[in-house]
């Protein structure tokens, strides 16, 4: 097939990689501007640019291609089969969306009709998913309301961020090889989304962070899963943000002030949650590096029934 893959992140570029590899014919690439990153502002090319140079595949960077009427008709010029579609990061117009014969699908990094929108692997997390999964669907002009035309399932267990991304890039790219030629045969059945179960997962905000001790140990878990590496889970102790990487959940019969610190050893820092014992494992001081709390006391010092906010 003639295909347009639009995508930006590495989530995306994994997707490419198993397209590209499958032998269909990747004419034309659609990423992200790239942008200046860290604090040398070194301008970075993002992941599928970089993967489409190797495989010297043409690539379109509009600003915001609704805006574009050039990158419309390089795309229109092409004469795509099928558009694909993987975190690309700006809405799709409807005449993209209209134009390929085999119309638009994207990779999406959820079990829909469950968790559409910009942050689907960090809100699986946080909300206690016991599973997840990747959903192949035909776009249509709404947040990720089309019909679904194939899924594949994961476990999150314990897994954090990054942790789950990986493998979920990894089985969206499998699952992506494995329907297109179905889809290219018209062989494929759509379903549709029951919109009774559609949940949402917004963006994602650095406050988002922001760790609240009356909360049960069982959530602040899971957000300090969600949030690595970014924007990680933090709190503030002694007037200084501490991120709290690693950490894990203690069975507790009684009850104390939210945030107070019950213990300090080798073992970790036992802090009184809503409800339960949160035992960190993993901190970071700001300009330092992560460290386990055991290599933290080496040379510091964690105060004993503080309140951390």
């Amino acid at each position: 097939m003639k295909i347009v893959f639009m995508g930006t992140p590495d989530f995306a570029a994994v997707s490419l990689q198993s397209v590209i590899e499958a032998g269909h014919q990747v004419g034309l690439v659609v990423t992200q501007p790239d942008k200046a990153r860290d604090r040398g502002k070194k301008v970075q090319l993002t992941p599928v640019k970089e993967l489409a140079i190797a495989h010297d595949i043409p690539v379109l960077q509009p600003e915001r291609i609704k805006n574009s009427p050039e990158t419309l008709e390089t795309i229109k010029a092409y004469g795509p089969d099928i558009i694909i579609v993987a975190a690309y990061g700006q809405i799709i117009p409807k005449t993209l969306l209209e134009l390929p014969p085999l119309g638009c699908i994207n990779v999406h990094a959820s079990l829909l009709p469950k968790l559409r929108g910009a942050a689907p692997i960090q809100r699986a997390i946080l909300d206690g998913e016991t599973e997840t999964g990747i959903t192949i669907m035909q776009m249509n002009e709404g947040l990720d309301t089309g019909d679904m035309l194939a899924k594949a399932i994961t476990p999150i267990g314990q897994m954090n961020y990054e942790q789950l991304h990986d493998k979920l890039a990894i089985l969206g790219g499998e699952l992506l090889a494995e329907v297109l030629p179905w889809i290219k045969a018209r062989q494929l059945a759509a379903a549709s989304q029951d919109e009774e179960e559609a949940t949402y997962a917004p963006r994602i905000m650095k406050q988002d962070g922001k760790i609240d001790f009356n909360k049960s140990a069982e959530e602040i878990e899971r957000q300090i899963r969600a949030f690595d590496p970014w924007p990680g889970a933090f709190c503030s102790y002694m007037g200084k943000t501490m991120k709290i990487w690693q950490a894990r959940v203690l069975e507790s019969q009684g009850q104390d002030v939210p945030g107070k610190v019950l213990s300090v050893s080798d073992e970790g820092v036992d802090i009184a949650c809503g409800s339960g014992i949160l035992r960190v494992l993993q901190i970071q001081m700001p300009g330092k590096k992560r460290v386990s709390v055991k290599d933290f006391l080496r040379g510091n010092h964690i105060e004993e029934n503080c309140i951390l906010e």
